[in-house]
């Protein structure tokens, strides 16, 4: 069984069709990519799985439950995670701060036993701290653990938000443009690091601009055109469809 299901997609805003009638499935362990011109709609299909969005029509299975419609934080009680476009760092925490704050929906939130500081609830913030330090080296962020998120460079802050997702034990993980704005050698990491994610045991989503981490990456890839499925198959499938070469290049070239 797929774990995710997604059939006959769509959400239109007024006369806009962002996503129309998009289907596709993902199995588990895959490294599964969507790509597709600026305003092609990517991000939001992502929007649409991840909770952000309610979908006009169509089905969202995970692992053969139906989703669609369900909020952000009941999917993410599902083991669903995403990274954004735009950073979503707090700056005004320590970089080990933003990653526990992944681990939210596992801690006890009871207000009578935080105002007494029981020492259970001590003994597992001790535990979550040392689960965020661990995450941090897992990302390649070891030497920086007591450091200031607003003092960490932007290729680090990337690696931050990955961490910070995996914090919430995620079995699919949604990735949004995980190298924009990086030079050769940082995207070269974040791509060595997804690859290190997925053999964990994570199912990996990306929407990415840099074909070439795509193609070394992804193990099946979803074209997107103007909101519609224009293709979809291996690497090498993609690589060579004349509609997807048409709509990145031109029809003349």
């Amino acid at each position: 069984m797929s774990m995710l299901d997604v059939q006959n997609l769509s959400i239109h805003f007024g006369g806009v069709k962002a996503v129309n009638d998009v289907s596709f499935k993902i199995d588990p362990g895959m490294i599964y990519a969507v790509i597709g011109p600026n305003g092609a709609g990517k991000t939001t299909l992502f929007n649409l799985i991840t909770g952000v969005y309610k979908p006009t029509t169509g089905t969202i299975k995970l692992n053969g439950e139906e989703i669609q419609g369900k909020s952000s934080d009941e999917l993410a009680r599902r083991g669903m995670a995403r990274t954004f476009q735009n950073l979503q760092v707090c700056m005004n925490m320590s970089a080990l701060e933003n990653v526990m704050v992944g681990a939210h929906l596992r801690l006890d939130r009871n207000l009578i036993k935080g105002a007494l500081h029981l020492p259970s609830i001590t003994r597992r913030d001790a535990a979550l701290r040392e689960e965020a330090a661990e995450l941090m080296r897992f990302v390649g962020l070891g030497g920086q653990i007591g450091a200031r998120a607003d003092s960490m460079s932007y290729g680090a802050l990337k690696r931050l938000e990955i961490a910070r997702a995996l914090a919430m034990q995620p079995k699919l993980l949604f990735l949004d443009e995980p190298a924009a704005g990086l030079n050769h050698t940082e995207t070269h990491e974040i791509d060595e690091l997804i690859r290190k994610v997925a053999e964990s045991g994570v199912t990996c989503v990306l929407v990415e601009h840099d074909m070439k981490m795509v193609m070394n990456l992804s193990q099946r890839i979803l074209v997107l055109d103007y909101g519609r499925k224009l293709a979809e198959g291996t690497r090498e499938e993609v690589r060579n469809n004349p509609d997807v070469i048409a709509a990145y290049l031109g029809a003349h070239a």
